[in-house]
């Protein structure tokens, strides 16, 4: 199996490069994460994954092995194959992908163009565990960052605030600062609002 590349990088687009390893030009399919990591240089180095099908071998290329490793397991997943896994580590950047598991946020991954609600509540239950057993993300963590945005979110609402502006608001804030309290958030946002 092909499991990385170092060579010259001859061409590059938002979908695919071609690298020159010892006179050997391999295409390489890329997400847009990739795509937009990648700094003007002449000698790189993918990680990659190699795709057998009866009509062709197809290399992907990652950035990163994190990023490898999460379109790997998104691609264990019945119902996603590479393409989607591929536009879901176009849409979002790979910790994103991961903390989107772990901290069950439905709304996140459906927002990914091809997973609908039932793929999505598959993806959680199947990679939940998986997700946090590789990169050590403890669970307790992000479940007090979900019931701190819930407290926000339930406080607005009874002040009369919108759900849906509110949670918009307090999704930036929290991204911002992880570690605010419900009432910092709750000020934060009524000033935004």
């Amino acid at each position: 199996m092909i499991t990385q590349l170092k060579g010259l990088l001859v061409e590059k687009y938002p979908t695919h490069l071609v690298i020159d390893c010892q006179g050997v030009g391999y295409k390489v399919n890329i997400s847009l994460h990739t795509y937009g990591q990648l700094k003007k240089q002449d000698n790189i180095t993918i990680y990659t994954h190699l795709q057998i099908r009866e009509d062709a071998h197809i290399l992907y290329g990652f950035i990163t092995e994190l990023e490898r490793a999460i379109f790997r397991l998104l691609i264990s997943v019945s119902g996603i194959g590479t393409s989607i896994a591929r536009t879901m580590l176009s849409s979002l950047a790979p910790e994103e992908v991961q903390n989107a598991i772990v901290s069950e946020d439905l709304n996140r991954i459906k927002s990914v163009k091809g997973i609908g609600l039932k793929t999505a509540q598959r993806l959680i239950i199947e990679l939940k565990d998986k997700v946090k057993d590789l990169y050590g993300i403890e669970q307790i963590h992000t479940k007090s960052n979900n019931t701190t945005k819930e407290e926000a979110l339930s406080a607005l609402e009874v002040l009369g605030y919108n759900r849906r502006n509110s949670e918009k608001v307090i999704d930036n804030l929290v991204q911002s600062d992880s570690e605010s309290s419900v009432e910092t958030l709750i000020k934060l946002a009524l000033n935004k609002l």
